[in-house]
């Protein structure tokens, strides 16, 4: 069965949403990996008997350094991919040149690419809006992409509201988005 480790940084809901339609059916989730000690996904995956790693990046001096002890972290599971689940660090080329990843990113890239992609799409005038996986490259947000979802933004919309349709089509198409590269 094919392997992946999971990065996250904060709450897990991907993550745990991974694990709950994947572990062992599709793929084996080795591990999850945070840059947080306090990143309320490790509750959430330990929860799901999935093993998490803690890896600071507080504790490097520099992005490439940290990047550099991530990838020999990653690398000792020996996985088939990686899959960043809301992992907020912006990658080097260390990582990126060594570990074949991909990232989901709340927005139709290459629109909104970066930070706050999901209040800058809603305060947009684009009526088209979703959510992408793409395969994680020295640019951010650049890689190729590998699955889209779109939804229209409707003239009613609330952030709240906004923001609950994306967090509906990742929970769909991050675990879909997984199966076909690991199927490649």
């Amino acid at each position: 069965m094919k392997k992946i480790v999971i990065l996250f940084s904060g709450d897990g809901f991907n993550a745990q949403n991974i694990v709950k339609k994947l572990h062992e059916k599709e793929c084996f989730v080795v591990c999850g990996i945070t840059n947080k000690k306090d990143a309320k996904g490790l509750d959430k995956l330990q929860e799901l008997s999935v093993k998490t790693e803690v890896l600071e990046h507080l504790n490097f001096n520099s992005r490439e350094e940290f990047d550099e002890e991530l990838v020999k972290l990653v690398n000792s599971y020996e996985p088939d991919l990686v899959v960043l689940s809301g992992f907020m660090r912006i990658l080097s080329d260390v990582f990126t040149s060594n570990v074949k990843a991909i990232n989901l990113h709340p927005s139709l890239l290459p629109k909104f690419k970066g930070a706050r992609a999901i209040e800058r799409s809603f305060e947009s005038h684009d009526t088209e809006c979703g959510v992408s996986v793409h395969y994680v490259s020295s640019e951010l947000d650049g890689g190729n992409v590998i699955l889209q979802k779109s939804f229209k933004k409707e003239d009613n919309e609330t952030l709240e509201s906004f923001s609950a349709k994306i967090k509906n089509i990742e929970y769909e198409i991050m675990p879909q988005a997984i199966v076909e590269v690991l199927r490649d």
